[in-house]
């Protein structure tokens, strides 16, 4: 009867969110493979590259989950090669960062938790062992994975500051769920301590480590910086400051501390990345009324970018390639209350990262990143303003930060190899090499 309910408010929330969702598709072109695919309805030879074949299903909700998931797919790839991998999105930005990951054999977006499409969608695709990526727990589907003895694990598995008390509120309900979970692979002793609390069974639970910290040199960019000036259209010398994953009321204050280290008389040219692309044109605009000269990623380079000037980025997936051009990157979602992105990403390629206050869904991370450098985070505009200026003037000091951070992943690396070893037992499937 829960679960028929459940059902039924899922029914009539999509009444409401499905037909709003295609008017935003149809204005990017991408609404009807979406909902579709959403309902468990592909196109014609979709699945076939999973016949006969063990099927690994690893779901990551969005662009920082699909990212953190990387590491693993890599491992599990040299690990499992005949394998069939499949990564599922809930996000098109997820699903974009997706399509890129070459070890992956099918990207899908994640079925609507509705029982009988996600009866359909296990049954197209006949998964052996499903993983799911931090904390991203659908009812139905578990408990259908259940019912066909289809073992699900939580990988790089966190319960955030902010998700922790909501979720205490009704544990209760949680608890027969989580008994459905088969193994929970957690990023901290805090994490596993939280999703205890939530109804976990404790004999299932270990601590992995982050697979963020696991980034490797085959995801850095293949060009070297002057190639990747000359695509760009970016000036051959002008230090270059990128931030990354802005939202909403970042912009503004980044490019005012831009145009204050112009004013100063410094040579730099920005990089703006909006974590969500069609944001682009609410932030072009704002350099419009700030007289700013700029130019898209997308758009022909006619003219090269100079000191004082702007590119925005409204493609997907060249994060690092941006980060590799940099003097200094700035991860946002951090200066207003979103939580923080990644910063492990600009310590992959030794660069100095700083971040704003707002870093609780990545707390420990910032903490580490932070001691590591000597520096990192920014309370305010004006410190901001302080740490660019001091760092544009010390080179020798964006050059230790960039080593030292690169060293903390280093310390702390392989949560992939040791997240292997904990889905090993429900894993048929005969490893590489036979070993």
């Amino acid at each position: 009867m829960v679960y028929l309910l459940y059902d039924l408010i899922l029914c009539l929330t999509g009444l409401v969110l499905i037909p709003c969702y295609a008017v935003r598709g149809l204005v990017r072109g991408k609404a009807r493979q979406g909902i579709r695919e959403r309902f468990g309805l592909f196109a014609p030879g979709r699945l076939d590259a999973l016949r006969g074949r063990s099927v690994i299903w690893l779901h990551a909700v969005s662009v920082g989950e699909t990212r953190a998931a990387i590491p693993l797919v890599k491992t599990l790839r040299q690990a499992y090669p005949d394998a069939a991998l499949v990564l599922s999105s809930v996000t098109e930005t997820g699903r974009e960062i997706a399509l890129g990951i070459k070890e992956v054999d099918v990207t899908l977006f994640f079925p609507v938790d509705l029982s009988w499409v996600v009866r359909r969608v296990l049954s197209l695709v006949r998964p052996e062992l499903v993983l799911i990526v931090e904390t991203e727990l659908w009812p139905q589907f578990i408990r259908h994975c259940h019912r066909r003895h289809i073992p699900v694990v939580l990988v790089n598995g966190r319960i955030s500051d902010r998700s922790f008390p909501r979720y205490r509120k009704v544990r209760r309900l949680l608890k027969p769920l989580m008994h459905q979970v088969c193994g929970f692979c957690m990023q901290s002793e805090l994490d596993a301590r939280r999703i205890a609390e939530l109804g976990a069974p404790p004999q299932r639970i270990q601590v992995t480590g982050n697979l963020k910290f696991d980034l490797d040199a085959t995801q850095l960019p293949v060009e070297t910086p002057q190639q990747l000036r000359t695509e760009f259209g970016l000036d051959d010398a002008v230090p270059i400051w990128v931030a990354g994953s802005t939202h909403e009321g970042e912009e503004e204050r980044i490019v005012a501390v831009y145009q204050t280290l112009i004013a100063q008389g410094r040579k730099l040219l920005l990089i703006l990345v909006p974590r969500h692309p069609h944001r682009v044109r609410q932030v072009t605009a704002h350099l419009d009324a700030q007289g700013l000269s700029w130019r898209l990623r997308s758009a022909p380079v006619e003219q090269t970018l100079q000191s004082g000037q702007v590119l925005v980025v409204d493609t997907i997936g060249e994060m690092l390639k941006f980060y590799r051009l940099a003097e200094v990157v700035f991860v946002g979602g951090s200066l207003v209350p979103v939580g923080g992105h990644n910063v492990l990403e600009a310590s992959l390629l030794q660069k100095p990262v700083l971040f704003g206050p707002f870093m609780h869904n990545f707390r420990e991370i910032a903490a580490w990143v932070e001691k590591a450098q000597g520096f990192g985070r920014i309370e305010d505009d004006e410190a901001l303003l302080r740490l660019m200026c001091q760092l544009f003037d010390q080179p020798t000091l964006r050059q230790q930060a960039g080593q030292d951070g690169w060293k903390l992943l280093q310390r702390h690396a392989g949560a992939s190899r040791r997240t292997l070893d904990a889905l090993r037992p429900w894993l048929s499937l005969p490893p590489a090499g036979g070993a």
